[in-house]
């Protein structure tokens, strides 16, 4: 006997952007192409695996709540997107690590690489962070930035310009290509399940995260999956966005903090070498506990 006709997801509120093109950066943008499941199709994927009976126990919102909350992933995999993305190559490079996730990209080989290049405004150079080897804080002096700028714009028209006379000249594609800036952009398809493609929002809207790349994901974060899935979003940003992660370390350093009891958490530190008790300089363990100590009124030592 034929089972009873399935209805494909929709939900009104991702299809009424479904192909219209999001900005982003100068260049950029992001369309959502197709999507498969909704809120419902999780909760109907964790009831598959629960049994009978417990729709009773908890209602949905709870029961994504509860899944997000206690990293059952699984039912999260049932829903899947796809978007087409422009985007720059040096963003790009970040963005293809995520290997979860199945790829269809523009090809330089088959066709002439796109024409255009990302530009930095004058306020927008960033200067090196001294607390790690790959993040920025602050900015140039606008003045230099608009040098840097008008040199940027030259180098960008020399490489098109050299790019473009290769081709002219009849050689092959897949070589013109080479000296390329990694400013050009690219676009492709990107398709990935809401498992996976949370955990890339969680690494990319994070502060941390290089700027560039942190303006798409907060875009498919705020524009398109607080659309697609709001309450699987709304848990989302309680327990993984917005949440701190704390350590058996931390915690147990913390307890001595709570109770006032200085003189062991100063041993404590010095013991595991986080702040050296000559120079008093910490560790990076102990400068990233103390960003999480600011956020209950704690400090790592007395005189921080």
């Amino acid at each position: 006997m034929p089972g009873k006709r399935i209805k494909p997801a929709s939900v009104p509120a991702l299809d009424e952007i479904l192909g219209k093109t999001f900005q982003v950066l100068d260049h950029g943008h992001i369309r959502v192409v197709d999507y498969m499941g909704d809120d419902a199709a999780i909760v109907q994927a964790a009831r598959v695996s629960y049994g009978a009976g417990t729709k009773q126990v908890h209602e949905d919102r709870g029961l994504i709540r509860y899944l997000l909350r206690n990293a059952h992933t699984t039912p999260f995999e049932m829903c899947k997107i796809k978007l087409h993305i422009r985007v720059p190559m040096d963003c790009w490079r970040q963005w293809i690590r995520h290997r979860t996730a199945s790829v269809n990209e523009y090809s330089t080989r088959y066709s002439e690489a796109i024409a255009d290049q990302q530009s930095t405004l004058p306020g927008d150079w960033r200067l090196q962070t001294t607390l790690n080897k790959q993040g920025s804080e602050g900015f140039l002096d606008p003045v230099l930035g608009a040098e840097l700028s008008e040199s940027e714009e030259r180098y960008h028209q020399t490489t098109r310009d050299l790019y473009q006379s290769r081709i002219e000249c009849g050689v092959a594609r897949e070589q013109a290509r080479k000296d390329l800036p990694l400013s050009t952009y690219t676009e492709a398809y990107w398709a990935i399940d809401l498992h996976n493609l949370l955990h890339f929002l969680q690494l990319r809207m994070d502060n941390h995260a290089q700027s560039e790349i942190r303006q798409y994901a907060t875009l498919i974060g705020e524009e398109i999956v607080a659309r697609w899935v709001p309450a699987a979003w709304e848990a989302f940003k309680d327990y993984r966005l917005n949440a701190m992660r704390l350590s058996g370390l931390d915690v147990e350093l913390m307890r001595m903090l709570i109770a006032k009891d200085h003189a062991a958490a100063a041993a404590w530190l010095a013991e595991r070498g986080w702040v050296d008790p000559k120079s008093g300089k910490k560790s990076r363990e102990a400068k990233e506990l103390e960003v999480k100590l600011q956020s209950f009124g704690l400090k790592l030592t007395p005189e921080s």
